[in-house]
This record gives C-alpha cells, structure tokens and sequence, in this order.
C-alpha cells in the first residue's frame, strides 16, 4: 500500500513535468490516479487543483526580474499596462465559461475515456502545427495585439476538457495568430498564473474545511515538489521547443491515450 506522502510525490513530478507541456497535467493525473491507485476521492480530486501554485511559483521565479519591471511600470508605462490588460483579458474567458460549466464538465467529462481520446487529439493537432509553414509576425510574448490575446484566452478554455492540455490550446492559438514557439509558449506560462491561481482558489475555498491538518501536509509535499520539478522542466522545455518543435510531445500524447485506451478495453 502506498503512503500519501509517496503519492503526494508522485503527482507532484507529474504535476511539474506535464503542466507546462502541451500534453495535458490534468488527463496524466487522471490516468496516474486511475491505472496505479495513486488516490481516489474528493481529498485526490482537490490536491491536484492545489498542488498547481507550485507549478505557478516556478514561472515567477524563472520570470521574476520580468514580472517585477511590469508590476513596477503598469501605472506608468504604457506598454507595461497593455501587457496586463491583455493577460487579464485571456484571463477573462475561462473565468466566465468556468463560473457557468465548470460543474457540468467535471461531471460530464472527467473520466479516461474522454481523456485518453482528447490526448490523440490533440496529439494530431500538434503534429499538424508543427508541419505548417510558420512564419511569425509577434516574437515578444508581452507585445502581442489585444485582440490576439483575447483569442488565446478564448482557445485556453478548450482546456477545461481533461486531457486537451491548457498550455496546448494557448500555444497552438497563439502560433497560429502569429507568435513563434518561444514567445507563444512564455505567454502562456504568463497566462497559467492567473488562471491556475483562480483555479486553486475556488478549490480550495470550497474544500478547505474538509481538509484535515495531515492533508495540508500532504499538500504541503505535492506543492514543493511540483515548484522543483516545474523549474527544471520549464527551462529545458523553451529550449527544446525553439530549436525542435512540438513532435516529440504529439507522439508522447498519442502514445499515452492509445495505451490508455488498451488499458481501458482490458478493463483496467
């Protein structure tokens, strides 16, 4: 039998690997949880939506020097502002789309199947945006035109489908509106801090009191080790993409949801 404290390590690398690439953290999680026993219920449910601010710390660590110059410029510098309008306006979205079906979805799709599906999917549509003849106009990820981000909001809420992958959507909206791979990838690494941030929020918010002093621990040990794990392999993941695309990762979502798919035939 598995501790929690080995479980909360477990998800939490899966956390810090997957939630930055394009083949979707939460559709891993889900698949952990369900082919290795690595939790079940409403406490497993919640800890991976609140183990995600260790993620989220990671991305302001990498970008602290950038992210302090815009906090400092946004009353007076106009392109400082613009940039935080624009992350608050592909924020938006998903707000709105959360509030009002955010229930149905995790009733309705939060199982493998839809999960397993979703990855060769999306999987296929990485592959085909790799193979585009990509010419970008945007290479600055905090100039992009207000419409722009707005569309990529839009995309990011493709998301809430388990195993489409929120950085997934916001890149391959943001390429194919004209960014190249490394400013759509450092926007949505911007765009995961507030949206993550709101997420454990409203989790946390309406879990909290059945949480027991042991599960904050629990919690407690998924969050550091998904803010290790995010740091390496967000770093290491903007190099490798700038130089070799997305292949790598569409033939890593195909080859987990037609696994996951045989798994689940077998009745696993």
């Amino acid at each position: 039998m598995i501790s929690d404290a080995i479980r909360a390590v477990i998800l939490g690398v899966i956390e810090g690997v997957t939630e930055f690439l394009p083949v979707s953290s939460t559709g891993h999680l889900l698949l952990a949880e369900r082919f290795f026993d690595l939790g079940s219920g409403n406490f497993w449910d919640t800890f991976t939506v609140l183990i995600q601010p260790g993620a989220i710390l990671a991305i302001v660590v990498i970008y602290f020097a950038k992210l302090w110059r815009v906090a400092l410029g946004m009353f007076s510098n106009p392109a400082d502002r613009r940039f935080v309008i624009g992350v608050l306006a592909a924020f938006l979205p998903a707000v709105i789309v959360g509030l009002i079906a955010g229930k149905y979805i995790k009733e309705l799709l939060f199982n493998p199947w839809v999960v397993c599906f979703s990855l060769i999917v999306g999987g296929a549509v990485l592959m085909w945006v790799d193979q585009l003849d990509h010419r970008p106009r945007e290479h600055d990820a905090t100039a992009f035109p207000l419409p722009m981000y707005v569309w990529i909001g839009i995309a990011q809420c493709v998301a809430m489908i388990p195993g489409v992958s929120r950085s997934g959507a916001t890149i391959v909206s943001a390429m194919l509106l004209g960014a190249d791979k490394r400013a759509a990838a450092e926007f949505s690494f911007f765009l995961a801090i507030p949206t993550m941030t709101g997420a454990f929020a409203y989790d946390f918010y309406k879990n909290h009191a059945d949480m027991t002093t042991d599960d904050l621990g629990t919690v407690a040990i998924g969050f550091v080790v998904s803010f290790v794990t995010a740091i390496v392999v967000v770093k290491a993941f903007l190099s490798y993409v700038t130089r070799n695309g997305f292949t790598f990762f569409a033939w890593w979502r195909v080859i987990v949801g037609t696994l996951g798919l045989i798994a689940l035939a077998l009745g696993r």
